[in-house]
């Protein structure tokens, strides 16, 4: 089992303060962090039925935050979870994470999806519509300018005449996608992904995505599943209970996360008393 603990990066005010907090999950054993992706803000209520902490901000950058902790930790990896893909010139996530993957010593994966905000769309320049298949596009281009210095590439989205990244050694990037539950996101997920990051309880969805993989011929057990575990309070043996559920459905990464409405630094010792409650009794 891999543990890990979001950076609430819109909680955090100043970059030492988001420094102060990573190192101590990097510290305390912890193996992945992660942020969001998004690029604008909105004021709060402009869409009412999303929670602010969803479009409000302010988001700190996610490759520019994850280059500044790579050089203040040991050990623990950056995920992105998640970076809106198809609202980025693909190119440009293929270099930026590159560098982020060569700086980190292999220890950031790329987290994607496709959102919702059709306004953050239009101001970035891009087109909300088809961008599913935008995005599986994208993810093929992704591994190609990763593992060969010059590419050729002829698509619906992309033209690539002998043109890359030119680097020889770029560190593995794992491909999450952080999706809802519907039976065209997983059948994505199952195609083309190395890891799913649930928006909600994952275990009802495993299954499905199991046989998906199956469908599509890949071997379920090679996917890694993130979800999410609420650490709330002082009943360490619920939480210690619904971590062995979820790693017995197949959870391979437990996102260990303080309740929406408690501040994140009062709840950071119980996330780290969860962490190794949950390693002693999982490993």
């Amino acid at each position: 089992m891999r543990y890990g603990s979001p950076i609430p990066i819109t909680a955090f005010p100043d970059f030492d303060t988001v420094k102060d907090y990573v190192q101590t999950l990097d510290g305390e054993g912890f193996d992945f962090t992660s942020t969001a992706g998004h690029v604008l803000g909105q004021p709060s209520g402009t869409n009412p039925q999303r929670p602010d902490r969803q479009y409000v901000g302010p988001f700190y950058d996610p490759m520019v935050t994850f280059s500044y902790l790579a050089g203040m930790t040991r050990r623990i990896h950056f995920v992105t979870a998640i970076l809106i893909l198809p609202a980025w010139p693909t190119a440009l996530a293929a270099k930026q994470s590159a560098e982020l993957a060569i700086l980190s010593r292999g220890r950031f994966e790329l987290g994607i999806g496709i959102s919702w905000n059709a306004a953050e769309y239009r101001a970035l320049g891009q087109d909300i519509h088809g961008r599913g298949a935008r995005l599986e596009e994208q993810v093929s281009v992704l591994r190609q300018l990763w593992s060969q210095p010059y590419v050729t590439f002829e698509g619906r989205y992309h033209t690539l005449d002998k043109l890359g990244l030119n680097r020889p050694a770029v560190p593995p990037i794992p491909i999450w996608m952080g999706t809802e539950s519907g039976e065209k996101a997983l059948r994505r997920v199952a195609r083309i992904a190395d890891g799913w990051m649930s928006l909600g309880d994952p275990l009802p969805d495993i299954p499905r995505l199991q046989q998906f993989m199956r469908d599509a011929g890949r071997d379920p057990s090679h996917l890694k599943v993130r979800g999410p575990l609420v650490v709330g309070g002082d009943d360490m043996k619920a939480v210690v209970e619904r971590g062995r559920k979820m790693a017995a459905a197949g959870v391979t990464h437990l996102n260990l996360v303080a309740p929406p409405d408690r501040d994140p630094r009062a709840a950071l010792p119980s996330i780290v008393a969860a962490r190794k409650a949950l390693a002693r009794s999982l490993g």
